[in-house]
């Protein structure tokens, strides 16, 4: 007995140590059914999340809490690249893009709050409520982008096709999404380590050539106008290749 005791502790420890734990979403999302059998990478990974109605009772305006837009970037846990240095650098590029459109109007980010967007896992507000999002606690945080029905919750999207012109909040994070993968080939990546350099590549790579790093989880009762409107703001930042999420199909569901 004091043996199996001992397995125990010892198999019980090492699963607590190597396994991952889900991140919390602002909203559930139960995915469609398909059948393949493709895994979406843990690593490297911007997802991009898309809200139905509210599950949670509140159906007499359902248009007011649907198509909310979230979105989380992951890195890898064992470079120097980690996710928080990801989201960094996201944030990084992210501000200086919507403060050189909005001159007149632009937002500052604090050290502070910055290292509160490093910890974050996923969010999903216009950037002229960022600053202040990024100022309250993680329970207070949860609470307000949980309230599917504020109208300063979820990232501003529209059908803007202009990528040059004056982009709307959700394709600035495109825009960041897609310079920082960028960055490997021009003069800023030449003050990286060769680490941090091949971590970049793999990012571009999965950005930009597998279609794996982008990974679009949409909630099987939102409408297909809805998801489209995404697709066609990705399209429009050339970020071409992506994944819809979706769970694995069983066998009594209907094939059509």
């Amino acid at each position: 007995m004091t043996a199996m005791s001992d397995v125990t502790v010892l198999l019980l420890t090492f699963f607590m140590l190597t396994s991952t734990f889900l991140q919390k979403e602002p909203t559930i999302v139960y995915t469609p059914s398909s059948v393949s059998e493709e895994k979406v990478p843990m690593n490297n990974l911007v997802t991009v999340l898309i809200s139905c109605a509210d599950k949670g009772g509140n159906m007499e305006d359902p248009t007011v809490t649907e198509g909310k837009i979230f979105i989380s970037f992951t890195g890898d846990a064992d470079s120097t690249l980690s996710s928080v240095n990801i989201r960094g650098m996201m944030l990084d590029e992210a501000v200086a893009i919507y403060n050189a459109q909005h001159q007149n109007n632009p937002i500052t980010i604090t050290a502070a709050q910055k290292n509160e967007f490093m910890n974050t896992n996923m969010f999903g507000v216009p950037f002229s409520v960022l600053p202040e999002f990024l100022s309250m606690s993680v329970t207070d945080r949860d609470k307000f982008q949980g309230n599917l029905a504020n109208p300063a919750v979820g990232i501003p999207i529209n059908g803007n096709r202009d990528r040059d012109g004056r982009l709307n909040d959700f394709q600035i994070w495109l825009k960041a999404i897609y310079n920082v993968a960028q960055r490997i080939n021009s003069d800023q990546a030449a003050g990286l380590t060769d680490a941090e350099r091949s971590q970049l590549s793999n990012l571009y790579t999965a950005l930009m050539r597998k279609g794996e790093g982008i990974a679009v989880k949409a909630d099987k009762d939102t409408p297909f106008t809805t998801v489209q409107e995404v697709f066609d703001n990705l399209q429009t930042m050339k970020l071409n290749k992506f994944s819809l999420m979706t769970a694995l199909k069983s066998e009594d569901e209907p094939t059509n």
